[in-house]
């Protein structure tokens, strides 16, 4: 796939290659066809939660933006890919996880010959900041609650939630643009960021209406959205969960922080196993690629 990044406005190319057992999310950062870095997606390479998650290591060699691609990765339970990539931003696309998803589908999944490993969380895990608060608790499958509350009564108190299956990411999820506010983007332009987006992939918020001709996706398109990034940022976690996620007034830097809380916590998880039912179709392949549900 081929795009451009939101905030850097370069143009930047992806390819999702197959990865073997317990490879995880990876990527593989090139230069003129030459590797420069991997980098696992792992909330340990966190390096910055500024409207986006980047991801980088020790070198200064770093990725942002890579929350919708992560998003629909996990949502469709793909456990192992390495993500080549030959800029410092994954493409914005048009603004959510659907056209990642199409190519994902296209492509199709295959499941690998080993168990699939979950992190399975034990205890109720929280964080907060002020009004909002980020937790996870016990829970059999991965269900997951998000609220948001802005001052415009454009958006205001939207709350959505999903027991998370690759058929409900892909119809309730995937679509969910990501947005900003007209009156920001003076500020975001003077800090060197948000020189990609446009009304082709974000939805624009103005004084008193949206500013993109299509309007809205979905009701409630804007909190879907803040779900979408939530599924991705918990991928850092680096194995799908069992758990319940509860999200008020939350973002990248919460939803990072309740993952670090977790992995911190000994006591709070475990590795555990547990038999599924693969949604997929039959893909005639004949090499190894990603593990799905």
């Amino acid at each position: 796939m081929t795009g451009t990044g939101v905030h850097s406005g370069a143009p930047v190319s992806v390819i999702l290659h197959p990865a073997a057992i317990d490879t995880g999310l990876r990527f593989l950062v090139t230069k003129r066809n030459r590797i420069i870095a991997e980098i696992p997606a792992t909330v340990e390479h966190v390096k910055n939660l500024t409207l986006c998650t980047v991801i980088g290591n020790d070198d200064g060699v770093t990725v942002g933006t890579i929350e919708h691609l992560l998003s629909a990765l996990r949502g469709l339970a793909v456990d192992n890919c390495i993500i080549e990539i030959d800029s410092k931003e994954v493409p914005i696309m048009d603004g959510s996880a659907a056209p990642f998803v199409d190519l994902i589908d296209e492509a199709g999944i295959r499941e690998l010959q080993a168990p699939r490993r979950y992190i399975k969380v034990l205890k109720p895990v929280r964080v907060q900041e002020g009004e909002s608060y980020g937790e996870l608790l016990p829970h059999a499958g991965f269900h997951v609650d998000v609220e948001i509350d802005f001052p415009t009564p454009l958006i205001g108190n939207q709350r959505v939630a999903f027991e998370m299956s690759p058929g409900v990411f892909r119809h309730e999820i995937a679509k969910a643009r990501t947005f900003g506010f007209m009156s920001d983007v003076e500020r975001l332009w003077k800090a060197g960021l948000a020189l990609g987006a446009n009304l082709s992939n974000t939805v624009a918020i103005g004084d008193d209406k949206v500013m993109n001709p299509e309007g809205l996706r979905f009701p409630q398109e804007f909190v879907r959205h803040k779900m979408l990034d939530a599924v991705g940022d918990l991928a850092l976690a680096g194995k799908p969960l069992l758990a319940a996620f509860r999200s008020v007034k939350g973002g990248h830097r919460l939803n990072s922080l309740v993952v670090q809380a977790l992995l911190a916590d000994k006591d709070a998880w475990t590795v555990a196993t547990v038999p599924h039912v693969r949604e997929t179709k039959h893909v005639d392949m004949h090499f190894a690629v990603a593990a799905g549900e």
